[in-house]
């Protein structure tokens, strides 16, 4: 009896010990699992709710049968009546007081084709602006992005997917939602508006107008909104100055939060299927990995950022200029950066290039970027010093761009770029020949006396361009 007793007492330890070891087992597989947040948060991107040590969550809308369950949770249902559309953003023209439109009810027909979107690119329907009145509150501007008749159950869903996500961000350098209508005929989503529009076509329109410290405090505020979202675990994907929007007080905030979108078929439009995936994607905004292997993280959103850098210190400029997309692809793979805009302090440039590493562990992550700028902006004796087009690699360029070997002269060239009232300039300052001309930078441009900056510009883009078909036909080894 005493042996049975002792082997009974033997096996309930054994059991006891081996449920511990489980335990345990389990609960380092789940410190692991926050601890490699990188992956995790990759892993949980599509359709999962994303856990992080510090207890936030994002909860993609997917994981809900029905959308509207979504929507209904993260964001405030507003009763159309409250709302008052003015007129479409981007014609400027009011809306007619016609029988189509009431205010009451609010039974619109807003269906009109060939408005240029200041908001965005009208994939769902068409982007407005007007009042709203909320019970108690004051009468504030927003902008109504509406969808469109006729729309398919996907759009639908895609068009309230992104208003569950709005929903669920509150920082002051991200979009606000103000709410949705989904109980009336004409479905919408209500934003904060953002006077100023895209920040694209915001700098294009005031090309050299801001100061260096003016520009870096925009880009803190859009890393500062990028940080939060990558906090979050939320991966934006399609980061690009056309997704955000400026207010009247210069604040930029992220936008654009759809997760599918009417694209076009042009390969090399803004957002381009790729072959072995079927996928689209802005492929000159895209980070290597996610374009070969559709590995989007946050490290592909500092890639992107980079390229947001280039954008604002350029003014607006197209990256990678007209380029092909598939010479972008390639060039990228072959070790090509984009060089420093014109007047771009090296500490931004630096930071550009360290946001375009090539392996994604080695780019900075958003809390870091914020940093180093907020450092540039508390000591901008740091941003004195600009990048020069020495910093120039080895891209594969469009030769369509400009062909310098159909130019034998310094004038053949400036009279191939309109730019021929200048020849005199360059002939007393002693650059009579190509090979001369391609070693020029910035300052050497306004020594000449050339003093429009669009005229500068343009002078040293066509310099940049033409040093990189020149180290493209020559090779990467080749020095000037």
């Amino acid at each position: 009896m005493t042996i049975v007793w002792i082997c009974l007492t033997l096996i309930t330890g054994l059991v006891i010990l081996l449920a511990v070891l489980i335990c345990k087992k389990r609960h380092c597989g789940y410190s692991k699992a926050f601890q490699d947040s990188d992956e995790e948060k990759t892993h949980y991107q599509n359709g999962q709710i994303v856990t992080f040590a510090e207890s936030k969550l994002y909860v993609d809308p997917h994981t809900y049968e029905d959308p509207c369950q979504a929507v209904h949770e993260f964001a405030r249902e507003i009763e159309a009546s409250r709302i008052k559309i003015e007129k479409i953003i981007g014609s400027g023209d009011q809306i007619p007081n016609t029988e189509n439109l009431t205010f009451i009810g609010l039974t619109v027909n807003l269906n009109i084709s060939g408005v240029n979107m200041s908001f965005s690119e009208g994939e769902f329907g068409e982007v407005c602006y007007g009042r709203l009145k909320l019970p108690g509150k004051r009468e504030i501007p927003v902008a109504i992005k509406t969808l469109k008749s006729g729309y398919t159950e996907k759009q639908r869903q895609d068009f309230l997917s992104e208003a569950s996500i709005m929903a669920q961000f509150d920082h002051p350098n991200v979009i606000h939602l103000e709410g949705v209508v989904t109980r009336s005929k004409l479905t919408m989503i209500v934003a904060e508006y953002m006077e100023n529009g895209s920040l694209d076509s915001f700098l294009r329109t005031r090309d050299g107008q801001f100061t260096i410290i003016q520009l870096v405090g925009m880009l803190r505020g859009i890393g500062s909104g990028m940080k939060y979202l990558s906090d979050l675990g939320y991966v934006h994907r399609d980061l690009a100055a056309r997704n955000i929007l400026v207010n009247s007080n210069l604040v930029c905030k992220v936008s654009d939060f759809g997760l599918s979108r009417i694209l076009e078929d042009d390969p090399d439009a803004a957002y381009t299927t790729t072959p072995q995936w079927g996928g689209k994607i802005p492929i000159r905004w895209t980070a290597p990995e996610a374009i070969t292997h559709r590995k989007f993280s946050s490290a592909s959103d500092v890639w992107s950022y980079g390229i947001v850098m280039w954008e604002v210190l350029a003014y607006g400029e197209r990256p990678y200029w007209n380029m092909t997309n598939r010479d972008v692809i390639n060039s990228v793979e072959e070790g090509y950066r984009l060089p420093a805009p014109m007047g771009c302090p090296t500490a931004l440039h630096q930071l550009m290039l360290d946001c375009w590493q090539r392996d994604r562990n080695e780019r900075p992550r958003f809390s870091l970027i914020v940093s180093i700028l907020d450092k540039l902006i508390r000591n901008p004796e740091h941003l004195k010093a600009s990048a020069t087009v020495n910093r120039f690699t080895h891209p594969r360029v469009d030769r369509g761009l400009f062909d310098f070997a159909s130019c034998g002269t310094v004038s053949d060239w400036l009279d191939s770029i309109k730019m021929g009232r200048y020849k005199e300039n360059f002939v007393m300052g002693g650059y009579t020949s190509l090979g001369m001309v391609m070693r020029m930078n910035i300052d050497d441009i306004r020594r000449l006396g050339i003093s429009l900056i669009g005229h500068q510009r343009k002078i040293l883009t066509s310099i940049q361009i033409m040093r990189a078909q020149l180290i493209n036909t020559l090779g990467p080894r080749m020095h000037l």
